[in-house]
């Protein structure tokens, strides 16, 4: 789908095929390539480092300086991925600048545990090299594909205004710049949604979009099982931190269950069926709802490891346990609300799930419960939410279909 009436470059000549011109990646088959897979090596450390701090800070201060700091990089993988979904072809050019933003992401994480202090300038730089490397990929794809112009532009127009924004707060007051950082991080968000609506035929890859948004969930509940082992090594193989480790596991691993089995087997359907292969605002729904989604399972993941050390230690804070039972909450809450909003038709039980993880944390604010009994009450009640999904889906009352 390349625009045939593009001259070859005489670099591209030279190189033998090493330098092509992007092309449009949405007709064929394809799954998430090697350099996406070492890309997301990246935000696994700068996930760890978000996590670090957070758990030296878990008061609504250091859960809100968390979640700020997540969405942020939460979109600025979520950029790279939807340039990558359509205009993908691998040439030596894009996988340089794929590298360079990789390099970019790498610095983020060096800064992520001061982004807010001391490392607030290095942390504004990343930011602008990432928003410098997709603009260079976008203006390729805007001289070489003339059927993509109208939304290569939309991204030009919204990295750019970003890139200003993300300056300007180095210039300013930290409380005015870290606004500016929220109003270029929303800036540029608008442009996705503007592009759905947009006439032109540049759809999304809907087979490559949920693989990416699954490897990143992955990346995700990872931090769920590292926290547990440095929990289980700081504890020192205590009986009750030994405890709290093993439902921690039983909760990672039943939230992972019901993410790929049921919740993520469901929005892929959904995304073809609903969507098409054009865009359509069920990506939109998709696109945006894995950001608490995963927002919430980073919040367990660094919930676990606090849990499991503190249980070694003696009594568990309440913070922490209403940090997992929180995190619980809105990660059912987000599978709901996103597959209501992909299929314009009410969920079944998916209400009734969120209803009762949030039972468990005003139970255990009032009666003060052991963390052993708040972990393992969560972890039951997302296994109740696999067992009844897998039943659903065996009889075909849930609409997924394998996967």
């Amino acid at each position: 789908m390349t625009d045939r009436t593009a001259p070859r470059s005489f670099l591209g000549a030279l190189t033998g095929g090493l330098v092509r011109a992007p092309e449009l990646r949405t007709d064929d088959d394809r799954s998430a390539s090697r350099l996406e897979l070492f890309f997301d090596l990246a935000f696994v450390l700068v996930l760890a480092e978000l996590a670090i701090d957070f758990r030296a800070d878990v008061t609504w201060r250091g859960e809100l300086v968390f979640a700020g700091l997540f969405t942020v990089v939460w979109w600025s993988w979520v950029s790279s991925t939807l340039y990558a979904n359509r205009f993908d072809h691998d040439d030596v050019v894009y996988r340089l600048l794929k590298l360079g933003s990789m390099a970019a992401v790498v610095g983020m994480a060096a800064t992520a545990t001061e982004a807010t202090g001391t490392y607030f300038g290095i942390f504004v730089g990343c930011n602008l090299v990432l928003r410098a490397m997709l603009l260079l990929q976008y203006l390729r794809a805007y001289r070489h594909l003339s059927g993509a112009r109208p939304i290569a532009r939309l991204y030009l127009i919204g990295t750019t205004l970003g890139a200003l924004l993300w300056a300007v707060s180095l210039a300013v007051p930290r409380p005015i710049g870290f606004a500016l950082w929220a109003a270029a991080v929303l800036a540029e968000v608008l442009v996705p949604l503007l592009a759905t609506r947009s006439s032109a035929d540049v759809p999304l890859h809907v087979e490559h979009l949920p693989e990416r948004f699954g490897l990143f969930v992955i990346l995700v509940l990872g931090e769920s099982v590292a926290g547990i082992a440095h929990g289980l090594h700081d504890a020192h193989w205590t009986g009750s931190g030994l405890l709290v480790a093993a439902l921690g596991f039983v909760l990672a691993a039943a939230l992972w269950w019901s993410y790929f089995d049921l919740a993520g087997a469901r929005a892929k359907q959904l995304l073809s069926e609903v969507g098409g292969e054009r865009s359509d605002h069920s990506h939109d729904v998709y696109v945006f709802g894995q950001l608490p989604l995963t927002l919430a399972l980073a919040t367990v993941g660094a919930g676990l490891e606090l849990a499991v050390v503190q249980s070694g230690e003696g009594e568990v804070p309440t913070g922490t346990r209403l940090v997992l039972a929180g995190g619980v909450v809105v990660y059912l809450l987000s599978v709901t609300v996103t597959e209501v909003g992909m299929s314009k038709q009410g969920a079944r039980r998916g209400w009734w799930w969120p209803a009762v993880a949030a039972a468990v944390a005003a139970v255990d604010v009032v009666l003060e419960l052991p963390a052993a009994v708040v972990v393992g009450a969560l972890a039951a009640v997302v296994v109740t939410v696999v067992v009844v999904g897998l039943a659903e889906r065996a009889t075909g009352r849930m609409g997924v279909e394998e996967v």
